[in-house]
């Protein structure tokens, strides 16, 4: 299984004021859905961090997104370990498919893969 990246989700209730802060440490802003705001660094695009206010696809915020090769291949795994899965696979409107598992420390983790022919 590969690993493409591995973001912090945060939950904020201030978009605005947190993009601003983390502007002052070198990110920009590369995607805006509105409720989901993703920043990441101009000189190493997958050093980044997603700002969430609240999740519309999903019963939870996720405390973490892992970008992988093959989102099927890991679900099955998951599944199979016994893992609880907190919201299951599926495809997302802005072109990525998806779930959530909590991890041994409680930790919510949304797994996702871009979709063919989606931006990165």
């Amino acid at each position: 299984m590969t690993i493409r990246r591995a973001v912090p989700d945060i939950h904020t209730k201030s978009p605005t004021e947190s993009s601003a802060f983390y502007t002052l440490l070198g990110f920009e802003e590369v995607m805006n859905l509105g409720w989901v705001t993703t920043m990441a660094s101009p000189s190493n695009p997958t050093a980044q961090i997603t700002l969430i206010t609240e999740e519309q696809t999903a019963p939870v915020v996720p405390d973490i997104s892992v970008e992988v090769e093959d989102v099927d291949a890991v679900h099955a795994a998951v599944r199979a370990s016994g893992a609880e899965i907190v919201r299951d696979l599926r495809d997302e409107p802005w072109g990525v498919r998806r779930f959530f598992v909590r991890d041994p420390n409680g930790k919510i983790i949304n797994v996702v893969s871009h979709q063919q022919g989606s931006p990165d």
